[in-house]
């Protein structure tokens, strides 16, 4: 059996990230593993930088890692790319991200940040698509085809409340839109955040890649 295990928003939770590794590790034994992170592994909680640096060193034998680019990485990018203002990233949890890097907030010097972690965000992808199902850190577009998705949407975009669509026949597994009472799993998508960074609560999805629809399994690390 396939499988593919969805881990959402991090934002600096170190601990809950090895906790997640651990355990994804322990429940695949035996099968065929991928596993998509659906980006914001930064801002907000405590240990944005070692995320990264476990992030971009994990590469167990035996496993597909796909890493998707969430809205906050792109935010740290275009500040650190002077695309934006540096007060808008710290009004949305930056100043966690300076302080994991040793950079004070007020006046941080944006060259020291590690330009391999930079590059390692910018390459990061928007989306993953299998058979069934469709991975991203917000939202599809249901009315444009996948070669010609928004980047808007990829990163920002929040589903209506009470919506239950996907991506034509395909699944659509999410993060982005935090709720502490998630995670919300329905006929057409699921989103996996669970606002972590606060509740200390992490939901993994699991998927069996020959089985269509949502997922088999929730695993919960805390």
């Amino acid at each position: 059996m396939s499988r593919t295990y969805a881990i959402p928003d991090i934002h600096g939770r170190f601990d809950l990230l090895e906790r997640a590794i651990e355990r994804v590790a322990a429940d695949a034994a035996g099968h065929r593993v991928t596993v998509v992170t659906l980006g914001d592994y930064i801002d907000r909680g405590p240990s944005s930088r070692q995320v990264i640096e476990r992030l971009m060193g994990w590469k167990p034998d035996g496993f597909d890692i796909i890493n998707l680019r969430g809205n906050h990485e792109a935010m740290m990018l275009a500040v650190c790319h002077a695309q934006a203002a540096l007060e808008w990233w710290i009004r949305n949890g930056g100043g966690a991200t300076l302080n994991s890097y040793d950079e004070p907030v007020a006046f941080p010097n944006l060259r020291n940040l590690p330009a391999s972690h930079l590059k390692w965000m910018a390459n990061l992808p928007l989306l993953h698509a299998d058979r069934y199902r469709i991975f991203v850190h917000a939202a599809v577009d249901p009315e444009a085809p996948l070669h010609a998705q928004n980047e808007e949407a990829l990163l920002w975009r929040r589903y209506p409340a009470g919506s239950d669509f996907g991506h034509g026949s395909r699944y659509v597994v999410h993060g982005h839109d935090a709720d502490p009472h998630g995670p919300f799993v329905g006929k057409g998508r699921a989103n996996l955040d669970t606002l972590a960074w606060v509740t200390g609560r992490l939901a993994i999805g699991v998927f069996d890649h020959d089985r269509p629809g949502g997922p088999v399994e929730i695993l919960e690390v805390s």
